[in-house]
């Protein structure tokens, strides 16, 4: 693997979760040379991120030991006679009328690939579970005591030998590597170690977690000349500054000086906490958006519930959209006896090809569903640059909403007129995408300078 210079940024996540993503794909979008890692494995990582525990087991993309691709729920072994069914969200093993396992899909779920599967006692009770990756190679094993509590976890290489295992009751992580036996105390020094291995000591680490994370900073030998770590703060912020954070801001940490923040309620309460203004600095994300708003007269809606809050009210309202109405699943029949407005198509088991279709062809998103959502559908209509309108009772991603567009139920005219307003007047509705990119805490390249 190539060696980064001492210049180059190492990203350093707890967890690969949303926020990770995005600064990720943050910095892909600067000129800034970076390395991105991740400690908690994860087996369905994009490209070009390398996995702490994962590094050591071998390249399983060129291995002739696995299938090269996702593990289809119905290609899992199981005895004979045993019955494997799934639907969009997850799968079940039975032996006749017992459950004897339960089948967990990495994102999206409706895709049906196995990320774990967990096997159940007579009981009912987990005993292990076995962890998939994307090339559909079981790569480790988690084990779980009578009392149902994880015991350890065994990580096995392109070939089926084991690793490395982590003992989730003493924290000891023990590695064979290059012919020897590697014991560690916990997560902390293995990281270290594996960051050491790597040559990156010298590098800056930008890490958003004051977990792990924050702990491998303090211990790695800091730069002779200044401190250029950075935490990229994206949780809540409660009723005071977390602890370790306080110890940036005390300038007590051997590495790190900076806080950016990349949630706007989060540096607000930060600032009312009177946190150093000279260590803050708030920063959102570079978006790689999809298209440009076209003002066309179509808006989409992605449901996961028969529910959809006022759908009947709205279509009539504004008979010039046509309302395109998705779902992965089937659709009961009160959803789709709105077929018969000219104005509205059903979309029921709808394929991913199309549904891409639509997130382009359509410049109006209604966030107004009950119960979950499907497919990231507010943020992936943010970055198709939709212009996002909806219920406060049904929001799912308040974040990438400008606040005037959110309404209550009981004002649903006001969302209405809202949509008339922006068919009627493209500045007005070229002006409401800008205050839409503002409040997700769009950034540029430029604000991606931190010296």
């Amino acid at each position: 693997m190539e060696r980064p210079g001492g210049n180059e940024v190492i990203l350093l996540f707890d967890y690969f979760n949303r926020g990770s993503l995005d600064l990720f794909d943050s910095f892909k979008n600067t000129d800034i040379p970076f390395k991105a890692v991740v400690i908690n494995d994860e087996g369905f990582l994009p490209d070009g991120i390398i996995n702490v525990f994962e590094y050591f087991l071998g390249d399983f993309k060129s291995s002739d030991k696995c299938q090269g691709r996702p593990l289809y729920f119905n290609q899992i072994v199981v005895p004979d006679f045993w019955e494997i069914s799934a639907n969009n969200t997850s799968g079940s093993i039975h032996d006749k009328e017992r459950e004897r396992g339960r089948i967990f899909f990495s994102k999206p779920t409706h895709r049906r690939y196995v990320k774990v599967v967990d096997y159940l006692d007579e009981y009912g009770f987990v005993r292990c579970s076995e962890h998939y990756n994307k090339y559909g190679a079981m790569y480790a094993r988690t084990t779980f005591n009578k009392d149902g509590k994880k015991f350890n976890k065994s990580y096995f290489d392109v070939e089926g030998c084991e690793v490395i295992v982590e003992n989730f009751v003493t924290s000891d992580i023990i590695l064979n590597y290059q012919d020897k036996i590697l014991r560690f105390k916990n997560r902390v020094e293995f990281v270290c170690y594996f960051i050491r291995l790597m040559g990156w000591e010298a590098n800056p680490l930008y890490f958003n977690s004051l977990s792990i994370p924050f702990f491998v900073s303090n211990i790695l030998r800091p730069a002779a000349d200044c401190k250029k770590d950075i935490l990229f703060w994206q949780e809540p912020t409660g009723d005071s500054i977390p602890g370790n954070m306080t110890v940036i801001f005390q300038d007590k940490a051997t590495r790190c000086s900076k806080v950016v923040v990349q949630n706007h309620p989060s540096y607000l309460k930060l600032c009312e906490l009177n946190a150093p203004q000279d260590k803050l600095k708030e920063l959102g994300f570079i978006y790689s958006f999809k298209k440009q708003n076209r003002a066309r007269p179509e808006a989409l809606i992605c449901t996961n519930s028969e529910n959809v809050e006022k759908l009947r009210e709205i279509v009539e309202a504004v008979p010039e959209i046509k309302f395109h109405v998705t779902a992965l699943t089937e659709m009961s029949g009160k959803l789709l006896a709105h077929e018969k407005y000219e104005n509205v198509i059903m979309y029921p088991n709808i394929k991913a090809a199309t549904l891409d279709r639509l997130f382009m062809q359509c410049d109006f998103y209604l966030d107004i569903n009950h119960e979950g959502e499907i497919v990231e559908a507010t943020r992936t209509a943010f970055i198709h640059n939709q212009l996002i309108l909806g219920f406060k009772e049904t929001l799912h991603g308040a974040e990438y909403m400008s606040a005037e567009n959110i309404f209550k139920i009981d004002n649903y005219m006001e969302l209405i007129r809202k949509l008339k307003d922006m068919l009627g007047d493209k500045k007005l509705l070229e002006a409401a995408v800008i205050s839409q990119q503002k409040a997700g805490l769009t950034a540029s390249k430029e604000d991606y300078i931190f010296n």
